[in-house]
């Protein structure tokens, strides 16, 4: 299984995101926590539709296969 682009950029904002967000809880600082937060959902979101496109690419892939081309 091999990710592409969209899933390891979501991960990654995920990851960011998450730290973000405990750093802000920490500092008691509620815009950071929220940027974190909000960071952290689109990451994953973003990874969420490179794992679609991905799965969509492997079964044209499979099909491809099947029907011999």
């Amino acid at each position: 299984m091999r990710f592409n682009t969209d899933e390891v950029k979501g991960k990654i904002n995920q990851a960011s995101g998450a730290v973000k967000e405990n750093i802000g809880r920490v500092k008691g600082d509620p815009v950071m926590e929220n940027e974190g937060a909000g960071q952290r959902a689109s990451g994953k979101i973003e990874a969420g539709f490179g794992k679609t496109r991905r799965k969509v690419g492997e079964a044209v892939k499979d099909l491809g296969d099947k029907l011999g081309k």
